[in-house]
């Protein structure tokens, strides 16, 4: 299975999800970093307040004060955050904040650090013998962290996106001549084998667009030879087939009626089969030699009706052919006139070989560029329908053929840049085949 994720984009993913987790990273271990910091930042304030506290501490418990000096009272809003209790070695709290109601008796009492769901506690036991408890609720260091996270996490938010589309269009110019050599690579075709048009390839790239140009070279000769030979031997044999031919009806002429007469007839009917699959590989071969689009515009219409008239010329077509322009006087298009002859022979005589005997075929001619030959007869199926342009491929009927005729209209008409369409039965009827062929300005 093809994966349709281009080069451009797997790099932009890449980059992309690498940076930004990198860029996650960072500010991550930051803020981990920073947690700590804060955390014995704060410890070492508490163990501060908890010394700065522990003489005025004392004066209080000793009344050594001066109640009328405001100076002299503890202030419980000195460190604002703080909550600072002193406790006697039983653990009954002997000093308290105003309004905080009396805590609860602490029997265990230890030195250090220790931690409830909602404070930092830090306890100091005192000189006179009583304990000092400093406590921090854990929302201030927390709130700090979030503030600094988040700061090391907006800038993030604002580069990732301005980085994308930087890397975007690097990466784009980058690989710019891959896609130009990739575009070229596409066009090319058993009906474009030429050159790649691309200069100033990067180092990468110039040994691969110069050994593509080296095998559409050696392709390009083996196809060249190939149909030349073909042409060639189809030329070389139309003249001695003609000539055959040519001594044959004479002898018909000559030879009394009898077996000996009708076993030339047999020959005669072989060598025209022959003449024919000649010109039929003479018509492929010039097909597939590229013939198509032309400088100069023909009228379409006088084509059809000099085709129309040449092959109403043949005693067994007399009569049968109609042209419908319906007001379309011309219709001009730049296409080879060879290569139109071409494709509208093969589909009316097609037409004419395997539709009813005696009945018409219907050329059709509109302004927008279609034209469309029908004739009746029995239904195609759609199986046959998608298969009879194949090389060799006839379908089912008992009408001489060499089975080329569709596949070279075919040809033509893609070389041209039109499309064929054939559809059974023919529109607006209820039996025959219809192939319309749509050829654009």
């Amino acid at each position: 299975m093809m994966n349709s994720l281009s080069i451009t984009g797997r790099l932009l993913l890449g980059l992309s999800g690498a940076t930004l987790l990198f860029w996650i990273s960072v500010p991550t271990i930051a803020a981990l970093s920073l947690s700590k910091v804060v955390t014995e930042d704060s410890d070492n304030l508490l163990e501060v307040a908890a010394t700065s506290y522990e003489k005025v501490m004392i004066d209080v418990l000793n009344g050594a004060y001066d109640a009328g000096n405001p100076g002299h009272i503890p202030s419980f809003n000195r460190f604002r955050a703080y909550t600072t209790v002193v406790r006697n070695p039983a653990g009954d709290a002997r000093i308290f904040p105003p309004g905080m109601g009396l805590p609860k008796p602490s029997p265990n009492l230890r030195e250090g650090f220790s931690q409830t769901a909602t404070d930092r506690i830090y306890t100091m036991k005192m000189a006179d013998g009583n304990f000092i408890e400093v406590a921090e609720p854990l929302d201030i260091p927390r709130r700090l962290i979030r503030k600094r996270a988040v700061l090391s996490f907006l800038p993030l938010l604002v580069l990732l996106p301005v980085s994308i589309t930087i890397w975007w269009m690097v990466i784009r110019g980058s690989l710019a001549p891959i896609e130009g050599l990739r575009k070229e690579i596409g066009t090319r075709d058993g009906r474009n084998l030429s050159p790649l048009r691309l200069s100033d390839l990067p180092a990468e790239l110039a040994p691969i667009a110069a050994s593509a140009d080296r095998l559409l070279e050696r392709l390009r000769t083996a196809l060249d030879a190939e149909r030349e030979s073909a042409a060639n031997i189809a030329h070389e044999l139309r003249t001695p087939i003609a000539g055959s031919l040519a001594q044959m009806q004479r002898l018909l002429a000559e030879l009394p009626q009898g077996p000996a007469k009708a076993r030339a007839r047999g020959i005669e009917e072989s060598l025209l089969n022959l003449g024919s699959r000649v010109g039929k590989l003479l018509q492929l071969a010039r097909a597939e030699s590229g013939i198509g689009i032309a400088d100069i515009a023909v009228d379409l219409v006088r084509v059809v009706r000099l085709e129309i008239e040449d092959l109403g010329k043949k005693p067994e077509y007399a009569g049968r052919l109609i042209l419908d322009v319906d007001g379309c006087l011309s219709l001009m298009r730049h296409v080879d006139i060879d290569a139109c002859g071409i494709f509208l022979r093969n589909l009316i005589e097609n037409a004419l070989k395997h539709g009813l005997p005696d009945t018409a075929v219907t050329v059709s001619v509109r302004p927008d560029g279609t034209i469309a030959i029908a004739n009746a007869g029995a239904v195609v199926s759609i199986p046959d329908l998608e298969e009879i342009t194949e090389r060799f491929s006839r379908g089912a009927t008992r009408a001489s053929g060499s089975g080329l005729g569709l596949h070279i209209a075919t040809m033509v008409i893609e070389r041209i840049g039109g499309s064929l369409e054939l559809v059974s039965p023919a529109r607006g009827r209820e039996d025959g085949f219809e192939a319309i062929v749509r050829i654009p300005q």
